[in-house]
């Protein structure tokens, strides 16, 4: 795994030094640029070597071997490292390659991805060979290993044991374990968390958090048990509570937590002048939040709200790197790191001219250069069960008391239903909508009432979701069924019915959660189903996260799971799941 820096062979290392010595001609020379040295914190002139993937030399010197070299003219010209996302969720509607061709071209050359679908949708042998293709693309993916699903899944116990925890943990792509949204059932004396939190410290590996709201004495105690930092401070004296104990915080730029702007302000009224303790994420936004980019997004909130420039680059790079031990290999211009960089017009402007992932041209004076794709997804397709199942009228039928209020993209309330829920379609004066939760393998359903979706929108069905399983949502049976019957036909997505026609349909063939299309069409077809929802009367401005987030039991307050209707708080289930 050439990822962790270790594994250059010999041969490979006694080449890099002859091409100090003259004896072998380097694959690039960036002659002449002006780069960000994040061990000095200063912007320093000189020639950079590059030799395939590895850069090998820093300094005034030119090679004196140049055969086949190519010199690239960086006069005027700033370069700093390439962007790290150190808290990446790959899979929201994109798959994990398109997403890093897109982001890529804006700078983001190595993300740190969360490895639940992979977990849950193959089995290890499987996924570790697609975490090993990874390696055939520039752009770095390093990933975490989950230690629960934040659901409450019927085959929990299969997925998150400790041998196939302690693998995940134990492979070189593997740089922390978490994000550790199961927090409670660990402070209330869970030990094999607490077993798997202490091997991921004893392999020096990070182990990250997810701490909304938390006190100071909950942050304490999870500290104690060994956590090193969190993602969710949610305004400035949430991050300062977590540095003042020892944390390292990401600070959030998302499409359902656009917080950064708000954080930085209050961080500089409070009078923070150190940084190296922070860095930024976008948390798995959704796609279109991604249009323009991913960490140079970040660098310009934090540049515009004057945050010194070189602590906005450092954020989106070498404080990273050096957080997760991998400074040896990422996070700056040096010799001896992956040649991960980003060429910029002006140091204020942190969208790149140019950008090299190990070694290749991702974008090259501002033209996009096409990257092949190497991740075989059809060798790893699974039985897709969800295809095979005929929706009968008993899975559509509704009687219980109870359902899920959503008060924002979401957060999801308890209700009492107020209204006739037995016959054949609601009414469009209410914002009242049918809600199931249909195992992908047919074997149990949980059929509810969600309030705040929709107002008029005749049937929706989604095989994404936190848990893979299908969502129903709707005001008419017969176009619940028609959305469903059109998700089947198409692999697997996300389907619009309405007065028995189908009005969007977005394929989701890889296991029914990824698209295979570049991210540009499915940045559209984000945009033109959030429209249209909104259209239908969904009140917000992310359903693709709502659709996510209602399985999500590590958020408040009642989630429909494949346990049933779920009280968060209590761990209670209100409503068990039928059995079909």
């Amino acid at each position: 795994m050439l990822e962790q820096g270790q594994f250059w062979r010999n041969k490979d290392l006694r080449k890099h030094v002859a091409i100090i010595d003259g004896k072998v001609a380097p694959t690039i020379v960036l002659k002449n640029g002006t780069y960000l040295n994040v061990f000095t914190d200063e912007w320093v002139t000189a020639n950079i070597w590059i030799y395939h993937e590895r850069i090998v030399y820093v300094g005034d010197e030119m090679p004196k071997l140049l055969d086949d070299t190519e010199i690239v003219n960086c006069t005027g010209q700033y370069l700093v490292p390439g962007y790290i996302e150190p808290h990446a969720h790959p899979y929201q509607l994109f798959n994990p390659e398109s997403l890093v061709q897109h982001v890529g071209e804006f700078g983001t050359t190595t993300l740190i991805n969360d490895n639940l679908r992979l977990l849950t949708l193959y089995d290890k042998k499987k996924a570790f060979s697609i975490i090993e293709n990874f390696q055939k693309i520039p752009v770095s993916m390093l990933w975490w290993a989950r230690f629960d699903s934040q659901s409450m899944l019927r085959n929990e116990e299969a997925i998150f044991n400790t041998n196939d925890i302690l693998s995940w943990l134990s492979h070189p792509a593997i740089v922390q374990g978490g994000e550790l949204t199961s927090w409670p059932r660990l402070i209330d004396g869970d030990d094999r968390l607490l077993y798997w939190i202490q091997e991921a410290k004893r392999i020096h590996k990070r182990v990250e958090g997810h701490f909304p709201g938390a006190s100071e004495k909950t942050l304490t105690k999870l500290q104690l048990l060994g956590v090193n930092g969190d993602h969710e401070s949610m305004n400035g004296e949430d991050v300062l509570k977590r540095l003042q104990l020892g944390y390292h915080a990401a600070l959030r730029h998302s499409s359902i937590r656009p917080d950064l702007e708000n954080i930085l302000q209050q961080l500089l009224e409070k009078g923070l002048k150190n940084f190296d303790a922070l860095f930024f994420t976008t948390d798995g936004s959704t796609p279109s939040y991604t249009e323009y980019g991913m960490m140079n997004i970040c660098i310009d909130i934090a540049l515009k709200q004057g945050i010194p420039i070189i602590d906005a680059y450092k954020m989106a790079s070498f404080n990273i790197a050096k957080y997760y031990r991998m400074d040896e290999t990422f996070g700056s211009i040096t010799p001896g790191r992956l040649a991960h960089i980003n060429i910029l017009y002006e140091e204020t402007d942190p969208t790149p001219l140019s950008v090299l992932a190990k070694g290749t041209w991702l974008v090259k004076d501002g033209k996009e250069v096409e990257q092949a794709t190497q991740i075989p997804w059809e060798q790893y397709e699974t039985d897709k069960p969800f295809l095979k199942m005929e929706l009968t009228e008993e899975d559509l039928q509704f009687s219980i008391p109870v359902g899920l209020k959503l008060i924002n993209n979401v957060i999801t309330n308890p209700y009492a239903v107020g209204i006739d829920i037995t016959g054949a379609q609601l009414p469009t004066n209410t914002a009242d909508a049918f809600l199931v939760l249909l195992d992908r393998h047919g074997k149990w359903r949980v059929n509810s009432v969600i309030h705040g979706f929709t107002e008029k929108l005749g049937g929706l069905c989604s095989s994404y979701s936190t848990t893979n399983d299908i969502l129903l949502i709707g005001k008419k049976k017969i176009d619940m069924k028609l959305a469903f019957d059109r998700m089947q036909e198409i692999g697997g997505g996300i389907v619009l019915a309405h007065d028995g026609e189908i009005i969007f349909e977005l394929p989701l063939t890889i296991e029914g959660v990824m698209s295979v299309e570049k991210m540009e069409k499915v940045i559209q077809a984000d945009k033109t189903l959030t429209k249209l929802l909104q259209e239908a009367g969904f009140p917000y401005d992310d359903p693709v996260f709502t659709l996510f987030f209602l399985s999500s039991t590590h958020l408040p307050y009642i989630r429909i799971t494949p346990e049933g209707i779920i009280d968060v708080i209590k761990r209670d289930i209100i409503v068990p799941a039928n059995m079909r």
